[in-house]
């Protein structure tokens, strides 16, 4: 049988557990150093934890899936709750709000743009295109041939199809095809055609 010794490795730790024991100045100097140690490492795990909350999240609670539901329960997931949409502004007005500068814009750029008499250049059909052109589409129109347009002239009063508030479609009919002409406005209260296609 081992005799107990006051010295060796059982006499020291016992003399480190019994040391808060010896006074209560001990035992209280002994808990608030605990409570540091115990802060110090919360306050460093969680300043090396990720945080993955967001604005939406709230208290973690178990939800049921598919797998933890006992056999033939159907699972229908829990809806997610979202943000309210605000109301949109109908991008679609009535025909009766077309502008009459802009069905106008739209006429008198067909004119322009039907085939020119011969010996008129492309240069010549572009510059009478640019008045009424966006800058960016005259850029397309650049590279037209104005020999190959089928049209000839213009054969009937132009007519809004489609407007919004700052674009209008406008069909325009010529003795080879109908135009749909989308003119737009360039907030310096010109009307300008963007685009064009056969309705």
């Amino acid at each position: 049988m081992p005799i107990r010794t006051p010295h060796g490795r059982a006499a020291a730790y016992r003399a480190v557990w019994q040391w808060p024991l010896r006074s209560p100045a001990r035992l209280a100097i002994t808990a608030v150093v605990a409570v540091a140690v115990v802060a110090a490492v919360s306050f460093g795990i969680g300043a090396l934890t990720p945080d993955r909350t967001g604005p939406l999240d709230g208290p973690t609670r178990a939800t049921p899936t598919a797998r933890s539901l006992p056999p033939g329960t159907s699972y229908t997931p829990a809806p997610t709750a979202l943000p309210p949409v605000p109301a949109l502004r109908p991008t679609e007005l009535p025909l009766s709000a077309a502008p009459p500068a802009a069905v106008d814009a739209a006429l008198r750029w067909t004119r322009a743009w039907v085939r020119p008499p011969e010996g008129t250049t492309a240069q010549q059909w572009l510059e009478g295109l640019r008045p009424l052109t966006t800058p960016e589409y005259l850029g397309v129109l650049s590279t037209v041939d104005p020999a190959n347009i089928p049209a000839t002239r213009v054969t009937g009063e132009p007519r809004a199809v489609s407007v919004a508030p700052q674009s209008v479609r406008v069909q325009v009919p010529t003795d080879a095809l109908t135009l749909l002409v989308v003119v737009v406005d360039d907030e310096a209260g010109t009307w300008r055609v963007a685009d064009y296609d056969e309705a």
